[in-house]
This record gives structure tokens, C-alpha cells and sequence, in this order.
């Protein structure tokens, strides 16, 4: 089973990019939404434990903890600790399941994928891109979102050129969807094709 690492910047698009990986029938273990379900489950007492009073009903109340992580580097790390090896752990199993049912290709959508070294997971990278207008366009549009805000986002992921330059396959999603959801076609064509070496 060939493992894919799907990642991009913010605003980049990446989510709707995994979903049309799902839609076209190929397993997808999405990091975010396994953060959110930890967080309603497994890593809430553990949380709880670490910060106190950012919990409600065994359930983490993310804009408290957010109150008690965002521009502390310690507490953030203290907070990628507990919750890092509990995705990776999730992600281990789903790609346990899938190798046992034969599945020839798995993604793992890791938005931080190489700030968090998860490259060594993988057996290629797939990195979903737009230009640096669209993407800002993009962010600004989120309810809450602030220019300081996404800067701050900005400066803590490794730079999109310097994504691009890693990848293995690039999906521009600046260039509207169709042409995204072709790119994932011929991405999954391609490492579906027998080995003839």
C-alpha cells in the first residue's frame, strides 16, 4: 500500500483536496478531524489535566484552550505532547486496517506534515498549492480570521515554495476545482499503475 502525505498551507485548499481524493474511493485519515473527536474523547481528561478549566462536560472547550496556548511556546508544546502521538497512534490503526483489506493507496492529510517531521511517514508527499492572493483572499474570508492572525498562522509553517520544492506531486487549487480534481485523478492513476521495474 503506497501511504500519501496530503499537506498545504493555510488557505490553500487542502481539505476540499482530501475530499476529492474520498470521493474518488482512496481512504482518507484526516489529523483535524481526529483532533476534534480526541477532544470530545481520549485526550479531554488529559488536556484537563495539563489546563485546568479548559474543559466543559469531558468535552475541551478549544477557544479556552486556545486562550491558554496561543503565544505561550512552552504550553504549546506541552499541548503537541498529549495530542501528537494520540493522531499518530489513530493514524497507525486506520492504515493497519486499510493495508489488511488490501487498499492500494492511503492519505494521511497532516496539515503540518513537515513542520512535525511526519515526512518518514509517508511514501510521498503530496502538496496542495495557490498563488499568495488567492490564498490570503481565502484565509481572510474565515469568520474571526484577522490579518495579525494569519500572519501569525503564516510564520509558524514552513514557507508554500519550500513545501512545493519537497513534494512529489503538486495540486494547484488556484486554478479553480475541476483542474484540482483532475490533478487527483491523475495523482491516483498514476501510483495505482502495476510496477513494471
Amino acid at each position: 500500500m503506497i501511504v500519501l502525505g496530503l499537506t498545504g498551507s493555510i488557505g490553500m485548499g487542502k481539505s476540499t483536496t482530501a475530499r476529492m481524493f474520498a470521493d474518488a474511493g482512496v481512504p482518507v485519515h484526516d489529523s483535524d478531524e481526529t483532533v476534534h473527536r480526541l477532544y470530545s474523547g481520549k485526550a479531554a481528561p488529559l488536556v484537563e489535566a495539563a489546563f485546568p478549566g479548559t474543559t466543559q462536560a469531558g468535552v475541551v472547550d478549544r477557544d479556552r484552550l486556545a486562550e491558554k496556548v496561543l503565544g505561550d511556546p512552552a504550553a504549546l508544546k506541552k499541548l503537541e505532547a498529549i495530542i501528537h502521538p494520540l493522531v499518530r497512534a489513530d493514524a497507525d490503526a486506520f492504515l493497519a486496517r486499510h493495508r489488511a483489506a488490501g487498499v492500494p493507496v492511503a492519505v494521511l492529510d497532516i496539515p503540518l506534515l513537515f513542520e512535525t517531521g511526519g515526512r518518514n511517514r509517508v511514501d510521498k508527499v503530496v502538496v496542495v498549492t495557490a498563488s499568495p492572493e488567492i490564498q490570503r483572499a481565502r484565509v481572510l474570508a474565515r469568520p474571526g480570521m484577522s490579518e495579525a492572525k494569519f500572519d501569525a498562522i503564516l510564520a509558524k509553517q514552513v514557507p508554500d515554495a519550500e513545501k512545493r520544492q519537497q513534494a512529489d506531486f503538486i495540486v494547484d487549487t488556484g486554478q479553480g476545482f475541476d483542474v484540482a480534481r483532475r490533478a487527483v485523478g491523475a495523482i491516483i492513476a498514476e501510483l495505482q499503475e502495476p510496477d513494471v521495474s
